[in-house]
């Protein structure tokens, strides 16, 4: 099984071929893949905007679409694990690429550390031999784990959810990615690679500009905390030394002892402002901002124009420390 393959172009024969369509799973992969591309190729977006990749199902017409695709430029966002099997099946000539492959990928973001706290507490309550139960059956998962080829190793990867798949929302890690696009374009269309060739290292370079722009504005709150509703900016944070409290965890939300929590964090860290994504309810956002006399800003980690957006991402966040 070819997917999520990301060593395998190094494998096939250059072929020499004009690629007319990719297809990518967010808005973002397609700024990404256009940088170096340019007008070479066409760029489908599977997960449309105001959709959530969390729990995308892809339309009949796009499932259609992606018969004339040579590419497919997944990224780890947790829709794949159920669809790019069928994606594969759907086209069997298109390469399924995992962009974000050779990147770590940090714990999704829980409630609060107050949660965390409680639940290692609960954890040193157990008793011994529910400890060694544990065990036990860890051991087996692992053993079972190891059986499997590196391609599964890499679906279970994409399926895992208690890891952050949003890669892109930091700039470093988005020169990752684009060299995984760069020398996929360039090896399955080696008479275009020159031209894909520019393109990365201008894109590299740009990519360094915005990460010193980012820091710039985001330098003076080193260590600050901001409150979102979903956990998108965890690379985010962690590259400009910023501290995500999310209130949603890994698509639940709070339970009414845990907003209480969020409330009181809040409250410690002086937060006045709470941010959403326009793909996700705001109801617990809003409750959390009445009793923090506080407001609701929309950051939007799936934007058009991908720049720009982190930008003003950047420049909002630093906005609720003045």
């Amino acid at each position: 099984m070819k997917r999520l393959l990301i060593i395998a172009f190094l494998m096939i024969s250059s072929l020499n071929a004009q690629i007319k369509d990719v297809t990518v799973s967010i808005l973002s992969q397609k700024y990404f893949v256009e940088k170096i591309a340019g007008d070479k190729v066409n760029v489908n977006i599977m997960v449309k905007p105001g959709f959530s990749p969390a729990t995308y199902e892809p339309k009949t017409s796009q499932m259609k679409k992606l018969a004339d695709s040579s590419i497919y430029f997944a990224i780890g966002v947790p829709f794949e694990g159920s669809w790019l099997e069928k994606f594969e099946n759907t086209n069997k000539n298109m390469l399924i690429v995992d962009t974000s492959a050779g990147i770590e990928k940090l714990a999704m973001e829980k409630h609060s550390h107050h949660d965390e706290d409680e639940h290692e507490e609960h954890e040193d309550e157990k008793n011994h031999d529910h400890e060694k139960h544990d065990e036990h059956e860890e051991h087996a998962d692992h053993e079972k784990h190891d059986d499997h080829d590196d391609h599964e190793e890499h679906a279970d990867h994409h399926n895992h959810e208690g890891l952050d798949p949003h890669v892109w929302n930091d700039p470093i890690l988005v020169k990752t990615q684009a060299k995984i696009i760069y020398e996929t374009l360039a090896k399955l269309d080696s008479k275009n690679a020159s031209f894909y060739k520019v393109n990365y290292e201008k894109f590299l370079k740009e990519l360094d500009i915005l990460n010193v722009k980012l820091s710039t504005i985001l330098k003076p709150f080193e260590h600050k905390a901001f409150l979102v509703f979903h956990p998108s900016w965890g690379y985010f944070a962690k590259r400009y030394s910023l501290e995500q409290v999310a209130i949603e965890s890994q698509g639940k939300e709070p339970k009414p002892k845990e907003l209480i929590e969020l409330i009181k964090d809040a409250k410690e860290h002086n937060i006045k402002i709470v941010f959403v994504s326009p793909q996700f309810s705001q109801g617990s956002a809003k409750t959390i901002a009445k009793s923090i006399n506080g407001s609701v800003h929309v950051i939007d980690p799936l934007a058009k124009n991908w720049e720009e957006n982190l930008i003003q991402t950047a420049q909002k966040i630093a906005d609720t420390y003045r």
